[in-house]
């Protein structure tokens, strides 16, 4: 069942979970987190930034769409991290159910004026709109862009932000980082800036970065009211470095034989953050 975010969040708000969502960049990875959201019976969202979206092209889209409406739960179609009001269109046009303009990096008033030109556009055909305000952080090369020192998210500036853009859910900075954590660096979430945020505003709240965070922060965080949050790196990591196990054998050629464990591997790592989001079972609900 294909429905938009704001479908999607307003019944995890309503029911104090969070959907996760998860950033495919194959074919065989989307299969994965269908399959895995089917078994344990959880909402999911399937979340593309634009540099996936430029690896697996717009034409992939009629398929995941395809996949979408032939599940058996929930599904929201989701891009993530939008920068430019040109990339959001592309995602309107390709079949997106939900998109996010990321404006973070900007002046306030910049980004409250590009994140309601993009609420303007998606709300004129029913697609919902993720705004973010505050800054996630870095952590390699490797991951989603952030910033090198994270602005947390004042909630009296995220009750204004949510008051002129019009969004339906909003992506807050409460200290998670892109990527996988280096040894040197210490995840800790500001659970109580959460709190404040979530008494000040009215809808649902996104955690980014939500990978390679230890799970009792992570837990307390859905407790205390997010209700969407992201993961990227976690599955790729359990999905790629199976594959390198797997392509260490150099006789190793054909598809079926390389991606199903490393799918089944990805599949063991999604399955523990739907459970850690109290999303199991949750699309019953829907």
């Amino acid at each position: 069942m294909l429905v938009n975010g704001k479908v999607m969040l307003d019944v995890a708000n309503a029911n104090n979970f969070a959907v996760p969502a998860f950033n495919i960049s194959d074919y065989a990875m989307m299969n994965g987190v269908f399959e895995i959201s089917e078994e344990l019976e959880a909402p999911v969202i399937i979340a593309i930034h634009p540099d996936e979206l430029s690896h697996i092209g717009v034409d992939m889209l009629p398929a995941i769409i395809s996949r979408a409406n032939r599940s058996t739960v929930p599904v929201t179609i989701h891009l993530d991290h939008g920068a430019t009001y040109e990339q959001v269109l592309t995602a309107i046009q390709a079949g997106f159910t939900s998109v996010m303009i990321d404006g973070s990096t900007l002046p306030f008033e910049e980004n409250v004026a590009i994140t309601k030109k993009i609420v303007e556009t998606a709300h004129a055909v029913g697609l919902s709109v993720e705004g973010e305000l505050g800054t996630i952080g870095k952590t390699d090369d490797e991951a989603e862009d952030g910033t090198a020192t994270i602005i947390y998210t004042e909630p009296a500036d995220a009750v204004r932000f949510v008051q002129e853009t019009g969004v339906d859910s909003l992506a807050i900075a409460i200290g998670t980082c892109h990527g996988i954590y280096p040894a040197h660096m210490k995840p800790e979430l500001k659970l109580d800036l959460l709190r404040e945020i979530k008494d000040a505003v009215n809808v649902p709240l996104v955690l980014h970065g939500g990978s390679n965070n230890p799970d009792s922060e992570i837990g307390e965080s859905v407790k205390l009211g997010v209700n969407k949050i992201n993961i990227s790196s976690d599955i790729k990591v359990a999905y790629h470095q199976k594959m390198r196990e797997v392509l260490a054998d150099a006789g190793v050629r054909e598809p079926n034989t390389i991606q199903p464990p490393s799918i089944a591997a990805m599949k063991v790592v999604a399955a523990q953050k739907i459970a850690l989001f109290d999303a199991a079972g949750k699309a019953k609900l829907y």
